[in-house]
């Protein structure tokens, strides 16, 4: 009989990229040298990223500073909308304001079909009895859906969650008990001048 075993699924925004985001600033190279040192001892399975350039390059950064660690590329981890809310989950509030904020957004990245198959791939407990630990280069968005379904917080609150170039989260899904959310937006594995990058002034702390 196949039993099951914890997975760790390791979150990490793709590095500062340049305005046109064809590629990873000096800064964006270094914070991705720096989370790739972070996790040199962590025994990682894979690393997966996203198609944009900006990940893609991150992840290569990263599994640099790794043992012969795979690299993938998966639309799944890609740049999009994971879900976009009817005005009548939200919040009397906030409605406004939220959905004002996802109206440019054009209807081929607003991708709720990736953001469901997201979840299937890279969440929950694994079959087997090893534990698995697997990194997830991607975007702010999927970073924050994969949050806050391990918070089992309803569709809409992945908006206003927010995660730094290069910062780690770690969620841990086990056979035996909900996620838990180990770390969220960690930086410290950056220089104080490379963090919080990707944060507009007023939300940096």
């Amino acid at each position: 009989m196949i039993g099951t075993a914890p997975r760790y699924l390791y979150l990490a925004r793709h590095g500062e990229a340049s305005r046109d985001e064809s590629e990873l600033t000096d800064a964006g190279r270094r914070q991705a040298e720096l989370l790739g040192a972070r996790l040199r001892d962590t025994p990682l399975s894979a690393v997966h990223h996203g198609p944009l350039p900006r990940a893609e390059q991150t992840a290569r950064l990263v599994a640099g500073q790794l043992d012969d660690i795979p690299v993938q590329s998966s639309e799944l981890a890609g740049d999009y909308l994971p879900h976009v809310p009817e005005r009548d989950e939200l919040p009397a509030e906030f409605a406004d304001s939220l959905l004002d904020r996802l109206a440019p957004f054009p209807a081929e990245e607003r991708r709720p079909d990736l953001a469901r198959r997201a979840l299937a791939r890279f969440t929950g407990p694994v079959d087997g009895d090893e534990p698995r630990h697997e990194l997830v280069v991607t975007h702010n968005f999927l970073i924050a859906w994969l949050v806050r379904d391990a918070l089992d917080a309803p569709p809409w609150r992945w908006m206003g969650l927010n995660h730094g170039n290069a910062s780690l989260t770690v969620i841990r899904y086990s056979p035996d008990r909900p996620a838990a959310l180990l770390l969220t937006n960690d930086m410290s594995h950056l220089t104080p001048e490379l963090r919080w990058t990707g944060f507009p002034p007023e939300l940096r702390a």
